[in-house]
């Protein structure tokens, strides 16, 4: 018996807010949204922005007015709605009008000038056109005369100006002690909290139930942790006359996501892994749990990736490759004289370049028996996720065939499992849009072909890095948390930043969505195409199906106790939105707290056991080479 990888929690955070409950999923569709969603998902964003704090039944803004839910959403709509999603990146990240730097200077035939130093402070080699003199043990004076070089620090305008960036006035390094945490970290650390509280089931419950080693987390960034407490602060520190730290280099790897929720959040011993694939890397990292699940090595999944990279020195990179939107060529896009930052990423209409985001997505998978055993909330499946190279390329940053694979074996396994009808009329694209020219005809290309060879013929596709931009490794777990939404509400969200495709992009069998749209979907299928040739897409099935799936696998009273003891969960999983819509986002972060004492672990040749865990690592293992010995 196979066992079904399903989705029993998840949580994250990005341009449009929190990803629990689907709020985030709803702030791309808020329009569309019955007014008592709206409410909640307008009132999930105030708080988190530090717009009101709930206190009793109440509602409590900062000029101490006492408000229902739906006055808060009413005097606080327009302002959340233009301080989410892309737009101008704000002050509170960094100036984009003022990025520092350094300006070159030569100075021709200065006339005579002396200064004094401390003797430490005289840079090595001394110029030679330096002039040194001992003044004490401790100071020199300089004499300089005719032509020096020298660097004077500068300012100027970046040409990238939007972002897809946290909502305006949350702070992550506000919500626990953050320690000089890079932001991604401090993001992981909030992201996989909100995924674990979602599931309405204690950790500790988990815990007492599978063994330690039964547990598994796979997360990573794309880039690594790229700000000033990362990698961006140990090599830019000689050059700023500064020191590395002892944190910088550690806390900077691009493995850290996975680790940090092992040793601050969950408190996981079992395995671990971090699997970077650039834009593909969330999906590399879910094939491993969804493998692992199927395969019974593991049967608690964390899966998720975090990343921040919306700083001066990620985006002049990926702007040197001419990747990025820039405001010059927006503006020129749009006939105008300034650029409309709302509007920066178009998939699949006319665009200019991507435009980058920052995110933060975990998800909690079980396998479909301790699913039921624990009375969990499904909110969907994820059956495959297929990974495929280009094979030989030219450009390492181009895009090339190994998308055609993962995209057509995912359609491939989903008519496997549900049926020609369902793939062909309840199915839809989750596209790694990421809003180049390039991208809109290639990815259209795929996306056409894979429809004609399976009889598709006017397949919803959506993108929702229109809303959120592209956070580089967290890409696809944005992808898929639109998703539950879209299982949960039936709106497609539409890439309203346009109104229609490119003249170039293949369409004749899609239906390339840029208005919201209501529809029954039963799959769907992330796609993601990452730099140097790392493709991936993957299978999601909807709570729905997989209910209809559980229904023939299990007798009507295991189903009946399943749901039953859901109800419970609920309860639990509601108080926490509950919470966090007031503001308390209760956070984890074991910091110094429950480490394990190795002196009182026990350890035989049948089972290791820790003191700190009711259950114990099984060595009485099988020899699966039977045959061979």
């Amino acid at each position: 018996m196979t066992r079904l990888p399903v989705i029993v929690g998840f949580g994250g955070y990005n341009a449009a807010g929190r990803s629990s409950f689907h709020h985030a999923y709803r702030r791309t569709v808020l329009d569309s949204l019955e007014q008592e969603k709206q409410t909640s998902t307008l009132v999930s964003l105030a708080s988190i922005m530090g717009l009101v704090s709930l206190q009793g039944e109440f509602y409590i803004d900062k000029e101490d007015n006492a408000l229902t839910a739906e006055q808060v959403a009413e005097k606080y709509r327009e302002y959340i709605v233009e301080n989410t999603l892309i737009r101008r990146i704000h002050e509170g990240l960094f100036d984009v009008d003022h990025v520092p730097g350094h300006r070159a200077l030569e100075l021709k035939e200065l006339p005579k000038t002396s200064f004094n130093l401390r003797r430490r402070e005289l840079p090595n080699p001394v110029p030679e056109a330096w002039l040194v003199e001992t003044i004490d043990d401790r100071n020199v004076r300089v004499t300089i005369e005719g032509d020096i070089e020298i660097k004077m620090n500068s300012v100027r305008e970046l040409e990238y100006k939007a972002a897809g960036i946290l909502p305006t006035g949350f702070e992550p390094a506000e919500q626990y002690n953050s320690r000089f945490h890079p932001r991604g970290l401090q993001m992981t650390i909030l992201g996989a909290s909100d995924a674990i509280n979602s599931m309405g089931i204690p950790w500790q419950t988990i815990l007492d139930t599978v063994d330690p080693d039964e547990i598994a987390t796979f997360a990573c960034s794309g880039l690594g942790q790229t700000d000033e407490y990362g990698i961006g602060g140990y090599i830019q520190a000689r050059l700023r006359s500064d020191r590395a730290t002892s944190k910088q280099m550690a806390l900077g790897l691009n493995s850290m996501p996975a680790d940090f929720v092992n040793a601050y959040v969950c408190g996981n011993v079992g395995t671990t892994g971090s699997m970077a694939g650039a834009c593909a890397s969330f999906l590399y990292n879910l094939r491993l749990g969804v493998d692992d699940i199927i395969a019974g090595r593991h049967r608690v999944v964390i899966c998720g990736s975090s990343e921040a990279p919306v700083n001066q020195e990620v985006l002049e990179g990926f702007g040197a490759m001419s990747a990025l939107a820039s405001d010059e060529r927006l503006a020129k896009l749009d006939g105008v004289e300034h650029a409309d930052h709302r509007r920066a990423s178009r998939p699949f209409a006319e665009n200019c370049g991507f435009v980058m985001g920052e995110s933060t997505q975990y998800f909690i998978l079980m396998d479909d028996e301790l699913a039921m055993q624990l009375g969990a909330e499904i909110y969907g499946a994820v059956t495959d996720v297929f990974v495929n190279a280009d094979g030989f390329k030219k450009s390492i940053s181009s895009p090339g065939a190994g998308n055609y694979i993962t995209l057509a074996k995912s359609v491939a396994a989903a008519r496997a499992v549900l049926g020609d009808e369902a793939v062909r009329e309840r199915s839809l694209v989750q596209a790694h849009g990421s809003s180049t020219p390039q991208n809109r005809i290639t990815e259209s290309i795929i996306f056409d072909k894979v429809a004609n060879a399976f009889g598709i013929s006017n397949w919803p596709v959506t993108a929702v890095k229109a809303f959120v931009g592209h956070p580089l490794g967290p890409a696809s777990g944005d992808q898929l948390a639109n998703t539950l939404g879209v299982f949960c509400d039936g709106i497609l969200p539409g890439i309203k930043t346009a109104d229609h495709a490119a003249d170039d992009v293949v369409d004749d069998r899609l239906d390339i969505i840029f208005a919201d749209k209501k529809a029954e979907i039963d799959v769907v299928f992330l796609n993601s195409k990452g730099f140097g040739g790392n493709n991936s897409t993957a299978t999601v099935l909807s709570p729905k199906v997989v209910e209809s799936m559980l229904e023939k696998r299990y007798n009507a009273e295991e189903i009946s106790a399943w749901k039953a003891a859901r109800e419970q969960t609920r309860l639990v999983a509601r108080d926490y939105d509950e919470a966090a819509k007031g503001g308390d986002l209760r956070v984890i972060y074991n910091f110094g707290t429950g480490i394990i004492d190795e002196d009182a672990m026990t350890l035989s040749q049948d089972k290791l056991s820790f003191a700190e865990f009711q259950t114990s690592v099984n060595l009485d293992l099988p020899n699966p080479y039977e045959d061979m010995v």
